[in-house]
């Protein structure tokens, strides 16, 4: 690679990747100084500078000035400081640096701390500098893809994404999301689905990790996350914030319960959500394989809001017990206590998921029992 190859290599690598020209140049002295100790033995200090115009790499050994008073040798004896500690000794390398008054009689205008450069270029450098440049080319090419991946990526999580079921193993199934694969594990996906390679997917993105080697994209479609951004998908009034969603609970393949809400009096939350003649609930329940979705109004009272959570049972009376625990107690005639409770607890688990209480839900025979006593607030 001779200097104009070199110039085109990088020229190129900048223009398709949008590296920092000088950025390339920089990693390519560094490299190149590290290559020319390696192959050459140098202990001397040495830099190497590729001149921006004509691509031209020399290498420079350099001297950096010091002042007459390091030693040339250990001293005999050690001096002490004001606290009885060992002053540290500066020690004069003459392989790396030059006396001030030796430095002076080179050049008068020269300091401590500036640096007398001689070209020490070896002939065959070419070679060496043809094959690091290559190295260094590729890895920023590496480095700026994988950059530019996490730069489109990195902000993804908690977000939906669309891609195509590229491969599997037996636990995952990796998503080609258009630049990356995505993982999604097979624990993750709807309970009972069928997933076909080559399909399209829709995916929840549940983490996105840059701390490794390689940008690390986890996916789900069994997340309650996967059920908030579908309907975020098919209902605008959620889009545009006319409607709001306070909270999900879901367990997937069975049922999901949603708690939305409208600041707006003459909008209905729910309404929306079911659109006419069921047409979008029914697109998501499509997307979700047949799983039951509960559309419950939030309200501010929690003890209105658990009632609704807990639908489709009805005449619920609910106490607040702790409100700083956010403890409920919930009375149910026996018609109603079995749908409060519902098939294995599921009713109740996901109304405490959605209202975030613990609820407590007994019959009125088992709250008589217990003494307990109370009626609807007037």
């Amino acid at each position: 690679m001779n200097s104009k190859e070199f110039l085109k290599a990088v020229e190129n690598i900048v223009k398709e990747k949008g590296i920092d020209k000088e950025i390339v140049f920089e990693a390519m002295e560094l490299a190149l100084t590290s290559a020319y100790k390696k192959n050459f033995n140098s202990k001397t200090n040495v830099k190497v500078l590729i001149n921006r115009e004509t691509g031209d790499i020399k290498v420079y050994s350099y001297l950096t000035v010091v002042s007459d008073d390091k030693l040339e040798d250990y001293p005999d004896e050690i001096e002490l400081d004001e606290n009885g500690e060992e002053k540290e000794v500066e020690l004069f390398n003459p392989e790396t640096e030059i006396k001030l008054s030796d430095a002076r009689r080179e050049n008068k205008a020269l300091n401590v701390g500036d640096t007398i450069d001689t070209e020490v270029t070896p002939k065959d450098f070419g070679r060496v500098a043809a094959s690091t440049a290559k190295q260094v080319i590729v890895q920023k090419m590496r480095e700026a893809e994988r950059n530019s991946i996490m730069e489109e990526y990195g902000d993804k999580q908690d977000e939906l994404l669309i891609g195509t079921v590229a491969l599997e193993d037996t636990d995952n199934y990796f998503i080609d999301l258009g630049r990356t694969n995505g993982i999604l594990p097979k624990k993750d996906i709807i309970p009972g689905e069928k997933i076909e390679m080559g399909s399209q997917i829709k995916v929840y993105v549940t983490k996105v990790d840059n701390s490794g080697k390689n940008l690390l994209i986890l996916l789900s479609r069994s997340h309650y996350g996967f059920v908030k951004r579908l309907f975020e998908l098919e209902i605008p009034e959620l889009s545009d914030g006319t409607v709001l969603l306070y909270s999900v609970a879901r367990d997937a393949g069975n049922r999901s319960k949603v708690a939305v809400y409208s600041e707006n009096y003459n909008v209905d939350p729910i309404g929306a959500c079911i659109g006419e003649k069921g047409s979008r609930i029914a697109r998501i329940i499509e997307e979700l394989h047949g799983e039951k979705i509960d559309i419950v109004k939030y309200d501010k009272d929690p003890a209105v809001f658990i009632t609704n959570a807990l639908s489709p049972a009805k005449n619920l009376k609910v106490a607040i017990t702790d409100p700083k625990k956010q403890e409920a107690m919930v009375i149910a005639d026996h018609d109603n206590f079995s749908l409060a409770i519902g098939k294995k607890g599921q009713n109740a688990r996901l109304a405490s998921r959605l209202t975030h209480y613990k609820i407590d839900i007994k019959t009125l025979e088992q709250a008589s029992e217990e003494g307990i006593n109370f009626r609807d607030e007037d």
